[in-house]
């Protein structure tokens, strides 16, 4: 599961502080996969019900219990306790390590638009709706149910040779509501899928600002259901 970000950042930096020559070893999750995306407004309305189409994307180092208990002196005392009742913190190494891309080229068949973006999510909170029990440390979980809010930056170039929508350089921030099932098939393999809904500040098609009618004809939300493979190996870094 993902902590809460405060002590996410606290756990990171303890294991990361040298410690006579130590060295820790994490795993690292990547994760990628197909992604579709559903632009609620004008876009959906020259598109129909087909989805433009990217990939979703992560790159999180996974400190498990196993790692939290045999570090356990070097995590701040007042962080101890909430520290045991962790199955796993995740974190990214670094904020510019986008979470999605869209890469959608025009169809005609499709309303003749494309879309063509990058979205970061540099922070987020999870909480956990499902997970196994657990005995102290000793039990892995192998599946999870996980509800995540973040907030995101969104840059998107949109083009098109219908009339109604003009070209666009969609660039907001926004936060973002994320549902995600995950399921390890061993240590280093696994999948996970989920739907994320995107709210922006509004900005009208072929614009920058808001406009007085802020959602009419305007991005304000966008949906996405993902379907990601996760890789993990072995990181050792000096502890």
């Amino acid at each position: 599961m993902h902590s809460p970000a405060p002590l996410a950042f606290v756990l990171a930096a303890a294991l990361s502080v040298p410690s006579h020559a130590a060295t820790v070893t994490v795993p690292v999750d990547v994760g990628v996969g197909p992604a579709a995306y559903w632009f609620f407004g004008p876009l959906t309305g020259n598109r129909g019900a087909v989805p433009h189409f990217g990939l979703k994307v992560n790159v999180l180092a996974v400190i498990d219990a196993e790692a939290l208990k045999a570090n356990r002196d070097r995590i701040p005392a007042q962080y101890r306790r909430a520290a045991e009742g962790l199955s796993e913190v995740r974190v990214s190494p670094s904020l510019f390590i986008p979470d999605s891309l869209i890469l959608s080229p025009k169809a005609e068949g499709l309303g003749g638009t494309g879309v063509y973006g990058v979205t970061w999510r540099p922070i987020s909170l999870g909480f956990p709706l499902s997970s196994p029990k657990r005995a102290g440390f000793r039990e892995k979980s192998r599946g999870s149910l996980d509800l995540q809010a973040g907030l995101v930056i969104t840059y998107a170039f949109i083009y098109s040779d219908f009339a109604g929508v003009p070209t666009t350089h969609f660039i907001r921030p926004g936060i973002d509501l994320k549902l995600e099932a995950e399921l390890m098939a061993s240590d280093s393999f696994g999948l996970s899928f989920g739907w994320a809904s995107q709210f922006y500040v509004p900005q009208k098609l072929g614009e920058l600002g808001i406009g007085e009618q802020p959602l009419e004809g305007s991005i304000f939300h966008v949906g996405q259901a993902f379907l990601k493979l996760h890789f993990r190996a072995p990181y050792e870094t000096a502890g």
